[in-house]
């Protein structure tokens, strides 16, 4: 038997150490928090996704009664880019989450089915996507979704 180490690297970084365009797209996950309909969990997360042309498309996660029909921030923000944008690549992705009125001091990490929607994104256009997580206590930067999804499943497996 084998052994394989997989590495990951992540940095972290407060919100002034970021690009001014980076500072944006984090501010405009913050924002995008407001368009949150989650009356059960009442955790309120925002995404917003930058496009190559510097569009940038924003999403919020969307609870049902029916559970588990409600959708992730992620997922809202990258299928509407990909819905209205189709031939413009995401470069980055910004994530904020809050309980009532205070986002958190950690970033949280997109679920194990928004990873998947990002590296077929990533896939699907063959461009990284730089990922911000933010918390008031630090953000996490991640230079594409490898070292969040190490093991990713892409088209290239099914041929």
């Amino acid at each position: 038997m084998k052994e394989h180490k997989i590495e990951a690297i992540v940095h972290i970084c407060e919100l002034a150490e970021l690009s001014e365009e980076d500072q944006q797209l984090v501010e405009a996950a913050k924002k995008a928090t407001e368009g949150s309909y989650a009356p059960y969990s009442k955790f309120l997360v925002g995404a917003a996704a930058r496009l190559q042309d510097g569009t940038i498309v924003t999403g919020a996660n969307q609870e049902n009664a029916a559970y588990p029909s409600g959708l992730c921030a992620e997922r809202t923000a990258l299928f509407a880019a990909g819905a209205q944008h189709p031939d413009q690549p995401v470069v980055a992705l910004a994530i904020a989450a809050r309980k009532g009125r205070q986002f958190l001091a950690r970033p949280i990490s997109p679920c194990g089915a928004c990873r998947q929607v990002i590296s077929g994104v990533e896939d699907r256009y063959g461009v990284p996507i730089r990922i911000m997580l933010y918390g008031t206590e630090g953000i996490l930067v991640s230079d594409g979704i490898s070292p969040l999804l190490p093991l990713r499943f892409v088209d290239e497996d099914m041929r």
